[in-house]
């Protein structure tokens, strides 16, 4: 089950979704570079946490032994696998063809020219979900392939939503009220997400914020948080620590916590990915039988998840970028994304497996999920998102745990955000 302690680590499902096996004793192939772009290739991802592509690319080498692809593993931690490729692609270093990255870094490889633009033409996009095409493009222009998706859900203890006679929440009102008078009944902590100052927490305040139809930069790239829908997202976070119905300890949490919080039996309703579904239905799981998954609630209605997931690019350096296009359209192919849900347990871009009857019998929350990536949007866009993602948790943490008002908090996202766009 590693891969699902993994997928866990929230938006970094960078983690999981190129993981493979290289074969015993291969390395990177140095081969020379071909005129016409083809030849061996080598693909960047975090390390081995899934072993289902290794079968799958041993598939294309043998169909391809000229255009062989090499996978070079980094670190489990897409944290660090982002620290070590982008040591690399700032000194020039032209070892990696293919880069597998969380959908938060397109736009900040497209400006630093690591990463090549492509040729949309190549590659099935119109087959794909329409919201995740956005987290490949960077002014424009198409720059990565969606290769995975991910959305939120909000997951709820169906058994005592049925005791009370209610239906699971539609809004944050309807949510608060249920955790608040519902929750204490059962002895059960009322609503939890990923709130430890970290990625995770980024999301979420994002999350609370779209919701209330508010930005937390425009689509110029400038900021745009400074407004009465983000302090109304911010203000629903820091309400429920202050009132109760969001345990404290929930600021601790990433999304490993979180979901054995609620496997646990000790929460109503959770904030994660759909990786979480898995654990909660297993035979070890306290709630397996008893919950479902909605998706998440806004102020006045279904509110809007943050795009998770993982894209892959072709180098800018790529010694043979025909190759890897072709692979990168390959990975993407139905037959592929298919076994991308079946035997990786991940949750494709391509829109027709959310309605194929089979697949919903085996992954119940596929329509769920459906609808959450439909109305799901990116994270800002900015050639300096690590930065902008530091600020938003540690401004989001300093709010939820009751240290600053929301309001003020907002002036100062906005403050500390305009300094990090202007130093870009």
């Amino acid at each position: 089950m590693r891969w699902i302690r993994a997928a866990g680590r929230g938006l970094l499902v960078a983690a999981v979704v190129l993981a493979g096996h290289v074969a015993a004793g291969a390395g990177p192939d140095t081969g020379a570079a071909r005129g016409d772009g083809r030849g061996p290739m080598t693909l960047a991802t975090a390390g081995d946490l899934t072993g289902y592509l290794g079968p799958l690319l041993e598939g294309w080498n043998r169909g391809h032994p000229d255009e062989r692809v090499t996978l070079v593993e980094l670190p489990d931690s897409a944290d660090e696998t982002r620290a070590q490729l982008t040591t690399g692609l700032r000194s020039g270093d032209g070892r990696y063809d293919i880069l597998n990255m969380d959908v938060a870094w397109t736009s900040e490889f497209a400006a630093a020219g690591w990463i090549a633009p492509l040729e949309a033409g190549r590659f099935p996009v119109d087959s794909f979900l329409p919201p995740v095409l956005d987290t490949a493009t960077y002014e424009g222009r198409l720059y990565a392939v969606p290769y995975v998706t991910n959305a939120a859900m909000l997951y709820y203890r169906k058994d005592i939503l049925d005791r009370a006679g209610e239906t699971p929440p539609r809004t944050w009102a309807e949510l608060e009220r249920q955790a608040r008078t519902l929750a204490p009944r059962h002895g059960l902590g009322g609503y939890a997400g990923q709130f430890l100052p970290y990625e995770g927490l980024t999301v979420n305040a994002t999350e609370a914020v779209y919701s209330a139809g508010g930005s937390i930069l425009g689509d110029d790239g400038r900021v745009a948080v400074d407004s009465p829908e983000a302090r109304t997202g911010l203000g629903f976070l820091a309400r429920g620590v202050r009132d109760g119905w969001i345990p404290r300890e929930a600021l601790t949490y990433k999304e490993e916590e979180s979901r054995q919080a609620f496997q646990d039996g000790r929460l109503l309703f959770l904030r994660n990915w759909p990786y979480a579904y898995a654990g909660a239905s297993g035979a070890d799981s306290r709630v397996a039988g008893k919950f479902g998954a909605v998706p998440l609630p806004g102020p006045d209605g279904p509110g809007t998840s943050v795009l998770g997931g993982s894209n892959l690019a072709v180098s800018a350096r790529a010694r043979h970028p025909e190759s890897a296009s072709d692979l990168i359209a390959y990975l993407t192919s139905a037959p592929v994304q298919r076994k991308v849900l079946t035997e990786g347990a991940l949750p494709p871009v391509r829109a027709e497996l959310y309605r194929d009857p089979g697949l919903i019998r085996r992954f119940p929350y596929l329509p769920t999920l459906r609808a959450s990536v439909l109305s799901a949007a990116a994270r800002p866009k900015s050639a300096r998102y690590e930065q902008v993602s530091l600020v938003v948790q540690a401004v989001v943490h300093d709010v939820m745990a009751q240290h600053r008002e929301p309001g003020e908090s907002v002036r100062r996202l906005s403050r500390e955000l305009s300094a990090v766009t202007r130093r870009g």
